[in-house]
């Protein structure tokens, strides 16, 4: 199992390689511009389902867009069952009134979830090119200035830009999130952009060039990372993907742990699902070896979490066999084995961080043992996920809850939007037991070296677990807390 992780722990201290061998790469100013009165037509889509609290916030921004309104066409597509239908309608009509090109488009059925509504709206759509917005997004007025240029080259198909995070110091959780996120983008869509090989849209903050999207099948929703598998189906048709680093789009991160688990159970299994669907094509293409390689990488990589499991189990065991062997083979099998499978983590992370931030990035360094932690913590959600996209088992696309809290002040309301407690935060939090136990046996053995080790597993089953269900079971309990979201916008 260790070995196995290693790989691919391994391939993290590749891609900080591939990161700075590529770095003149990087993309920055298109090769050529458009002249501003021969701009070509956008088409802005905007997803939304139950989104009440920061629909507002999304087109009040998208409406702020620096780009001639005759040549927008802006698509709010709205499949929502509550509250937001109102909402959003009133929104539209407040700003066609004001002279923005905004229409309102809502379907009865989920039919495709997000991937449908994109189809849906293509049907109607103005625009050569299509940007994308999920509903926590907010993106600066020099947006689409910043990115449609880069279309000049008629080979390019789809441009995408650098998440940053409007809370991102709300709380621990979200600054744990918000490095995992930079890692994605700084290194991971940077290295695999500027070598040369495939990497995906991220599924908002991007731009594609319509022609593209049609070419390469529409979008299509038998998996939930939807946008992946576009991405793949488009580069294998020799469309050419940029990406734009040093363009960012700010966006809401989840606060509570449920949204959080729930969002990377979705991107978990929709990776695998894809993998099973497109590395079959791209191993047949003529792709180079090193694109499949890193294909191969890039979908299968949360293979990782069941093999978390198994080395859970095996754990004890192992240790207890590791007892009547001498320090020699621990030197010679384990050191190297945790440092691929562990180290690369905290390593790949902080080069992230050093990259966005040279002056304060060692505050970074203070997170580092939580990431591990929570990363571990996620392991029994995303292991079901990763099992049921390896069985074909279909489920519905689970929405990430927005609740618009953007600083301390905010109140986190909206109890409907939270997802139902299960019977998987009692099993992390058996499992950080079982952990625990492992701590008190290397103690009593003499086996320090492994228990800082076994502290990072027992605290992020333990946190992961405790965070679940606090926040489930005192939900309501918030003082005021429906009165400090912002379900309708000023003068509505």
């Amino acid at each position: 199992m260790l070995i196995i992780l290693a790989a691919y722990g391994g391939h993290r201290y590749w891609l900080v390689y591939l990161y700075y061998k590529h770095k003149k790469n990087k993309t920055t100013e298109p090769a050529s511009h458009f002249n501003f009165n021969g701009l070509p037509r956008v088409t802005v889509q905007l997803p939304i389902f139950n989104e009440q609290y920061v629909v507002d916030r999304l087109l009040d921004a998208v409406c702020r867009l620096d780009y001639p309104r005759e040549k927008l066409d802006i698509q709010l597509l709205d499949d929502s069952t509550d509250e937001t239908v109102e909402v959003a309608r009133i929104l539209v009509e407040r700003y066609a009134a004001l002279g923005h090109p905004v229409r309102y488009l809502h379907r009865d059925n989920r039919e495709g979830y997000k991937a449908g509504a994109l189809a849906e709206g293509l049907k109607t759509a103005k625009g050569e090119f299509v940007a994308i917005f999920d509903a926590d997004f907010v993106p600066p007025s020099d947006f689409l200035l910043k990115c449609i240029h880069h279309f000049t080259d008629p080979k390019v198909g789809m441009v995408q830009t650098r998440w940053t995070h409007i809370n991102r110091n709300y709380s621990v959780l979200t600054e744990v999130e918000a490095i995992l996120l930079d890692g994605h983008f700084v290194l991971e869509h940077s290295a695999r952009s500027r070598s040369g090989v495939f990497f995906n849209f991220n599924g908002t903050a991007g731009m594609w060039r319509r022609s593209a999207i049609d070419e390469a099948g529409g979008w299509e929703h038998d998996t939930l990372t939807e946008d992946t598998d576009l991405s793949y189906r488009a580069q294998l048709k020799g469309w050419k993907f940029l990406y734009l680093q040093d363009v960012e789009c700010p966006a809401e991160l989840p606060v509570e742990m449920t949204a959080f688990k729930t969002q990377q159970a979705r991107w978990a299994k929709g990776l695998i699902q894809v993998s099973k669907k497109i590395l079959p094509k791209v191993f047949s293409s003529d792709a180079s070896r090193h694109q499949k390689i890193e294909a191969w990488y890039h979908l299968t990589a949360n293979l990782s979490y069941p093999l978390m499991i198994v080395l859970s189990v095996l754990l004890m065991p192992a240790m207890i066999i590791r007892f009547y062997q001498g320090w020699f083979q621990m030197l010679y099998i384990d050191l190297p084995l945790f440092m691929a499978s562990t180290f690369s983590i905290s390593s790949f992370y902080l080069v992230s961080q050093k990259e966005l931030f040279p002056k304060s990035w060692p505050r970074s360094l203070l997170y580092l043992p939580l990431l591990m932690a929570l990363g571990i913590g996620l392991t029994v959600t995303n292991t079901i996920a990763v099992l049921e996209a390896l069985v074909g088992k279909q489920t519905a696309f689970a929405r990430t809850p927005k609740y618009r809290v953007e600083s301390k002040k905010d109140k986190v309301g909206a109890k409907k939007y939270r997802k139902r407690l299960g019977w998987v935060p009692w099993i992390e939090l058996l499992i950080g037991t079982y952990f625990a136990l492992a701590i008190f046996y290397a103690i009593d053995n003499e086996n320090y070296f492994t228990v800082p080790f076994l502290v990072l597993f027992v605290v992020g089953y333990w946190v992961t677990g405790m965070m679940s269900l606090l926040q489930g079971r005192f939900a309501g309990l918030s003082v005021g807390s429906e009165t400090h979201t912002k379900p309708f916008p000023v003068g509505v």
